[in-house]
């Protein structure tokens, strides 16, 4: 699943690509928007994502921020294995192959999670050397390994490119009420309450650029400002700047309400991004509710 508002909708090409190029086809696609939404429906649309019977594209239609439009996108979720992919980040070919069978190897565990590199804005790929060893992660490893001191500071996993059981994002709350940490604030809450794995490959190339909400605080603004465009499609949407106008019929697009019931009719038909085992909802003695 994606959060994405309007100033990273040209990077979503990417992102669609990276899913496309999986070994893994058993995926289904949640893009959830944040703010307005045509320039988003613009580039879903030119890429050729918003053909895809796997890709469901959904609105807010008010400006509420990543961890809110990620629980969104969650309340809309069915498989029982979810994966965050950020707007403005690509999957690294086989990655959901190498996370779904490290989740199916060890059932106990709740996420699982692999490297990430750095995509810089020439291309490159930066790599960096993690704290840790692949193979299991116990509970509460993660946290042991986090540096937080001034000058320091050090994750020891990148957040964003976790695939997670479904059950454990529940039964924490989903991502948190953290500005700028969202991702980091679940990511210490899992390894508190279930263990992990830590597979031995590149899954997550993580886009290095200007606008990106980790080096700049105004991004996802949030608040609740309504989204001055009509959240249902019609007609040809603004396009985002590099993305060109695409002849066919614009995306189709629902508002979903920020807390839909479980037969809202907003919600998709069960998607089947599965692992290749039985996964039973306890881990280190904590049980996850369905």
């Amino acid at each position: 699943m994606t959060a994405v508002h309007a100033p990273h909708a040209p990077f979503l090409p990417d992102a669609w690509e990276s899913l496309r190029g999986q070994d893994h086809d058993g995926w289904e696609w949640l893009v959830q928007i944040d703010g307005p939404h045509a320039p988003v429906t613009a580039a879903l649309d030119a890429c050729g994502a918003a053909r895809d019977p796997r890709v469901s594209v959904a609105a807010n239609g008010t400006a509420e921020g990543p961890a809110v439009t990620r629980n969104v996108a969650l309340g809309r979720s069915r498989a029982p294995l979810v994966q965050n992919v950020d707007a403005d980040d690509v999957l690294e070919p086989g990655a959901l192959t190498a996370l779904t069978a490290a989740l199916a190897a060890r059932p106990q565990a709740g996420f699982a999670v692999g490297r990430a590199r750095d995509l810089l804005p020439t291309g490159e790929l930066r790599e960096h050397a993690l704290p840790l060893d692949p193979g299991p992660l116990p509970r509460g490893s993660l946290a042991d390994r986090w540096l937080t001191e001034p000058g320091r500071y050090r994750l020891p996993v990148h957040p964003a490119g976790v695939l997670w059981r479904r059950s454990l994002l529940l039964a924490l709350g989903g991502w948190s009420a953290l500005r700028g940490m969202e991702d980091t604030g679940l990511l210490m809450a899992a390894s508190a309450a279930a263990p992990g794995v830590l597979v031995d490959a590149d899954t997550l190339r993580y886009r290095k650029h200007p606008g990106q909400g980790t080096a700049q605080a105004t991004e996802f603004a949030g608040g609740g400002a309504t989204d001055s465009a009509d959240t249902t499609a019609r007609g040809p949407a603004r396009r985002p700047p590099g993305v060109a106008r695409d002849p066919r019929p614009a995306t189709r697009l629902h508002t979903v309400p920020l807390s839909p019931a479980p037969d809202h009719p907003n919600r998709d038909t069960p998607p089947t991004l599965t692992a290749p085992a039985p996964n039973p909802h306890t881990a280190g003695g904590l049980a996850w509710s369905k």
